[in-house]
């Protein structure tokens, strides 16, 4: 497959949409040392683009946070080329200024999972990628002067706690995390942003605001409230749905050789190399590249 592909990463929503769009795409099963990726990926064009669009949650969202194959799901990104990463996922708001409907850019993380798979070296040796910086700065630059562009209301950062689930935050843990610095939650981006840093991949999260958390008492039903999410969420996926097709169809570059994302393995490996199994290697050899 050829070498200069963007992937994206999305939920169920902004999928069907841009399933739509690359219906004439070609369908591509992925075998990876970490099983199966979620779906079948996609792999078409978007105006002058060529994408590899990865459904996270699987065809009928299927999978919960939890079970995603995250691991999977980048190496499979990985070994079909694709470089930068555009990955998309609903939250809630922990910020009276950020409002359902927007969109933010997120550049930081607060990692509360536990059951998931975070690295790809466990078996390997010690592997220690540099994560201060968890999101790509330059595409994530990008894309925040390309929604000021064509007027989406997009916050340029945000700190994105990601907690396990499948359950909600108690009203106590949504109170601590707004004194932790947190502006949004959700359960899906982590560990996705840490296994794209250690496939030397440029990652950026694009956050859709469904509702505020519930730091802030809702006033209405719980069916009424259903329905104000749902209306949220809808106008915040058909939002980045405008921004990604903008952010492919412009000129500016989305393929950074010579970004620090690219190099995030130079030297990350701490384990004497003689000391590394032969057929590991061998079988982690493309997240090297």
């Amino acid at each position: 497959m050829e070498d200069n592909i963007v992937g994206i990463i999305s939920g169920t929503g902004l999928g069907d949409a841009l399933s739509q769009q690359l219906a004439s795409g070609e369908h591509c099963v992925v075998d990876t040392p970490f099983g199966r990726p979620s779906n079948k990926i996609l792999v078409g064009n978007i105006g002058e683009a060529k994408v590899a669009f990865l459904n996270r949650h699987g065809e009928g969202h299927i999978h919960c946070p939890s079970m995603v194959p995250y691991a999977a799901n980048i190496f499979a990104l990985k070994k079909l080329g694709v470089k930068t990463v555009l990955a998309t996922g609903a939250v809630g708001s922990l910020r009276d200024e950020i409002a359902p409907g927007d969109l933010v850019v997120v550049d930081q993380f607060i990692d509360k999972t536990f059951k998931r798979t975070n690295s790809f070296f466990l078996d390997f040796g010690a592997v220690h990628c540099e994560l201060a910086e968890p999101c790509c700065t330059r595409t994530g630059k990008m894309l925040f002067e390309t929604s000021e562009k064509i007027n989406i209301k997009t916050h340029p950062s945000g700190t994105y706690v990601c907690m396990e689930g499948p359950q909600f935050s108690t009203r106590a843990e949504s109170r601590m995390h707004r004194t932790w610095g947190a502006d949004v939650i959700g359960m899906t981006g982590m560990p996705e942003a840490k296994l794209a840093r250690e496939a030397q991949m440029c990652y950026s999260l694009v956050a859709l605001v469904s509702d505020y958390d519930c730091w802030r008492e809702h006033k209405t039903d719980q069916q009424t409230l259903l329905e104000e999410i749902m209306s949220n969420l809808k106008k915040a996926t058909y939002n980045c749905l405008q921004l990604i097709e903008a952010v492919l169809s412009n000129k500016r570059e989305l393929l950074y050789n010579d970004c620090s994302c690219r190099k995030s393995l130079d030297l990350a490996v701490w384990t004497d190399t003689n000391k590394i199994n032969k057929e590991l290697k061998k079988r982690l050899k493309i997240l090297f590249k």
